[in-house]
């Protein structure tokens, strides 16, 4: 018989937003399945009743959708699978492989409180382990009858091999007295019976591994059919300072990443594959490619650093090759924010027409957004401090005069007009930066803008003449 079909998981838990490395850990296990053509599966571990909610679900599937983390099937609902967590924590309870600890919780406390004062490991200490003498009608959980002896090792596909004394782990609770399940047993329950064969997640989770495998051996033997995962323990992302990542190295939810960075989807994709995992030289990557690519042996060991700068740029790389059309409808609410209006169909027609050069310029979508407002506002301009300082110039009066005339007459396309200015220039002895800056100003606002010439024809001659007038026989709106 052949290895089994590739199926690798996400498994998030509702209590907040999807969490930019809980994107990653998602992108990784979608590359690596598809890689092999195995399947993505997604399963919502909201066990916790009290943090869980559906506004948290909903975010973390939009999230998804979002970057094009496509699962296969429907997500499982960890909660909606309670009593088979707890037939099988049952099953353990009558092969010897669990027992019933009855110790209250302040039984629990005080021997955690020695423990401290003895500095000893916090550890259960299997007081109730080989007890038979059960109190009748006494609540009680089932815990594990963890192994004492002889180690494990885990030959982790990023850490490689990894060996734990089966000392260290202590008998953890596997069922609650109300009967709900412990973390730990529903993943391992669940894991095995969406037929997960590789388990990709944040190296946080390696200390747990050890556990988790001591629980699938113990069914194995009870059971037969729960073979070892093949597990790949990630380094999770640190700060641009090599500490921690948190919200102010920009540790946000994905969605603030679309909504308030105005990042694409494509872009945190690349960026997030890049941020552990290599191909050569390669900077960016588009889907297809890496899925081609991607492997576990290209994951680095240590803590990849997130840097806010880098993702810009990568965003940045992806706006100057996305679809203009696309561009117009992504600016669009942003441009209604800004100027308390949508964009009328004329508008954005036009900022289509120009988005070719606007987007050369912009690093996210409210940069682009704000980038294009000249071509929308209504007359007279507002001028930002660089334009002001042009038009505070004594000679720049003179200069839009006769730029104002030259214009008058000719064929309103780039070409004649670039050719009228630059005539301008050269009959007042002037470098065609000084009849060029002035005029920018004048007819966008700001001392920056697309290419002048292009600019001036899309705005059409009505328009751009106006706007001359308005700063030439008005002066500009402070």
């Amino acid at each position: 018989m052949g290895a089994a079909p590739v199926v690798t998981r996400f498994a998030p838990s509702p209590t907040g937003f999807l969490h930019i490395g809980g994107a990653r850990t998602a992108l990784f296990n979608l590359l690596f399945a598809r890689h092999h053509g195995g399947k993505f599966l997604l399963r919502i571990e909201d066990t916790d009743r009290a943090r869980s909610t559906q506004a948290a679900v909903d975010a973390i599937l939009n999230g998804m959708r979002w970057l094009g983390l496509d699962w296969d099937g429907e997500p499982v609902m960890q909660f909606e699978r309670a009593a088979r967590h707890a037939e099988v924590a049952k099953a353990l309870l009558v092969a010897g492989h669990a027992y019933k600890c009855f110790a209250t919780a302040a039984e629990l406390e005080t021997m955690r409180a020695e423990q401290r004062a003895a500095k000893l490991p916090l550890r259960y200490d299997g007081r109730w382990r080989d007890r038979t003498d059960h109190p009748e009608g006494t609540p009680f959980v089932i815990r594990f009858r963890a192994p004492k002896d002889g180690s494990v090792t885990i030959a982790d596909e990023v850490q490689g091999n990894v060996t734990v004394a089966n000392a260290e782990l202590d008998d953890m609770v596997l069922l609650r007295s109300d009967d709900t399940p412990t973390y730990m047993l529903a993943v391992v329950v669940d894991d095995h019976d969406m037929g997960v064969t590789h388990v990709i997640r944040g190296d946080d989770h390696l200390n747990n591994a050890f556990r988790q495998l001591a629980l699938i051996r113990a069914l194995d033997a009870v059971e037969g059919g729960w073979p070892d995962p093949v597990y790949a323990h990630i380094p999770l992302i640190h700060g641009s300072d090599g500490a921690k990542l948190s919200k102010r190295h920009g540790a946000l939810g994905v969605d603030a990443y679309r909504d308030e960075l105005g990042m694409l989807p494509e872009a945190v994709d690349n960026y997030l594959l890049k941020l552990g995992w290599g191909h050569g030289d390669d900077e960016f990557i588009g889907r297809e490619q890496a899925i081609e690519w991607f492997d576990l042996g290209g994951i680095g060991r240590g803590p990849a650093r997130f840097d806010l700068k880098k993702l810009e740029s990568v965003n940045g790389h992806y706006i100057r090759l996305a679809d203009d059309a696309r561009l117009v409808e992504l600016i669009a609410p942003r441009i209604a924010k800004l100027l308390d209006r949508a964009p009328t169909d004329a508008e954005r027609a036009l900022l289509h027409r120009g988005m070719a050069e606007l987007k050369l310029r912009a690093k996210d979508l409210d940069e682009l957004a704000s980038s294009s407002l000249f071509y929308l506002r209504t007359r007279p301009l507002p001028m930002d401090a660089g334009a002001q300082k042009l038009l505070d110039d004594p000679a720049a009066s003179a200069v839009l005069t006769a730029v104002r005339t030259a214009l008058d007459g000719v064929e309103w396309t780039t070409a004649a007009i670039e050719a009228a200015v630059r005539q301008v220039a050269e009959a007042h002895g002037l470098k065609l930066g000084k009849v060029a800056q002035p005029l920018r100003a004048a007819v966008t606002g700001s001392a920056t803008s697309p290419g002048l010439f292009e600019v001036l024809e899309l705005l059409g001659r009505d328009e751009s003449l106006g706007r001359i007038d308005d700063v030439v026989t008005k002066g500009p709106r402070q």
